[in-house]
Order: structure tokens, then C-alpha cells, then sequence
């Protein structure tokens, strides 16, 4: 059976719990990271050398890194409509999930440390509102993509929508300004009408918040 170790409150976890549930793989998940701890055990480190989550385990095969785990685990077990065989489709997937990662991520990440992670007496404003716009400009690239297309690789949900739909839910309830984004916000409408999103994505994350946030 495939193992997942990491918090179900964390984005990078529940990018792969969105897979996992949406081609109805049995799993099973141990809490490790954040306010559970255990990333420093022996045992663990053998799996994940870098203290970081989530990593699993399928088949004898340890892999850790969520982006590398969604495409193993749609490599292996989707159909095409997730996974597309074609190499230039599969590509444009490559690219937008790599962009979640190295480019929206660290914005949004930033963002929601200090809305959720630090007490409004502690916080920097004209730096969460530089970051927070510098945020809504990196969502605009996303909204010129999706003008012309409902879903991140074309007509379809596919595993790519994945990596960068798992952060809508928390970008659009963190108390922030936003700009206009009516084709992320059509798309994330679509997303949810998934129940995997749903059930995975959409819940709360208040175990994470600080006192004075």
C-alpha cells in the first residue's frame, strides 16, 4: 500500500492527497512535521534526508520532493486524461507546476507566514503588501494563461492543474488585496466542483495560525 508521511495542513502534503484521491489510491498517512515533529528521527532521515515533507513510499520506492511524487504517482497510475502520453502536453504540465514552485510559491508563501504564522503587532505591512502584489502580479501571468482555456493544460483537468490549484483556497481566503483575476477565478470555481479538491484542499488550516493574527 502506498505510505505518505506529512501533516494534512500542509500545501505541498495536500498537493499529493489531491492526486491520491483523485485516481482512488488506497494510502495510508502518518502525521510527521510541524507541531508533530518526528522529521529529525533516524528513521525518518534515512526516507528524507532534507527534514522536509511529505515523502512516500510506493512499492519499495522511497521519493520525496511533492512536484517529482505527483508525476511518479500520474506516471504510474493515471489515465491520459491526467497524464497525457503526448511529450509537448505533457511538457506545458512540466512547466506550469515547475512555475508553481519556483516562482508563485515563494511570493505566496511569504505572504501567508505573515498573515497566518506572525501576530499583527509583529508584522512588516508595506512589506506584506509589496509581496502581496508582487503575489497578485505573478497570479496575472496565470490569468493571461487561462483566458483562452479552462483548465492549466487546455480543455481538461489534469495533474497539472494540481501544483498550482493547491494554493486558490488559501489565496483567496487569506485577508489580503487581490486584483482582478476573473479567469483564475473561473477556474478555481471549476476546481471546485471536485470533491477531492474539496475534501483535500478547502480545509482549515487555523491549527496553523498564531495568537494576535
Amino acid at each position: 500500500m502506498l505510505k505518505i508521511w506529512g501533516r494534512d495542513t500542509s500545501v505541498n502534503v495536500q498537493k499529493v492527497l489531491w492526486l491520491v484521491h483523485e485516481l482512488n489510491l488506497e494510502y495510508e498517512r502518518h502525521d510527521v512535521g510541524g507541531a508533530f515533529g518526528g522529521l529529525d528521527t533516524g528513521e525518518y532521515l534515512a526516507k528524507n534526508p532534507n527534514r522536509r515533507i511529505p515523502t512516500i513510499e510506493d512499492g519499495g520506492l522511497v521519493l520525496y520532493e511533492s512536484n517529482a511524487i505527483i508525476r511518479y504517482l500520474a506516471g504510474k497510475y493515471a489515465s491520459a486524461d491526467l497524464w497525457p502520453a503526448d511529450l509537448a502536453a505533457r511538457a506545458v504540465l512540466d512547466q506550469w507546476m515547475d512555475w508553481m514552485q519556483t516562482t508563485l510559491y515563494p511570493e505566496f508563501i511569504t505572504v501567508f507566514i505573515a498573515m497566518v504564522r506572525t501576530p499583527k503587532a509583529d508584522r512588516d505591512g508595506a512589506a506584506v503588501e509589496a509581496t502581496a502584489e508582487r503575489l497578485g502580479k505573478q497570479y496575472a501571468i496565470l490569468d493571461r494563461h487561462l483566458a483562452t482555456r479552462d483548465f492549466v493544460s487546455g480543455g481538461g483537468f489534469t495533474a497539472g492543474d494540481i501544483p498550482v490549484g493547491a494554493l486558490c483556497y488559501r489565496y483567496y481566503s487569506i485577508d489580503i488585496a487581490r486584483p482582478a483575476l476573473p479567469n483564475v477565478e473561473a477556474w478555481y470555481e471549476r476546481l471546485q466542483e471536485r470533491a477531492p479538491f474539496r475534501d483535500v484542499i478547502m480545509t482549515s488550516y487555523e491549527s496553523l495560525r498564531v495568537p494576535g493574527t
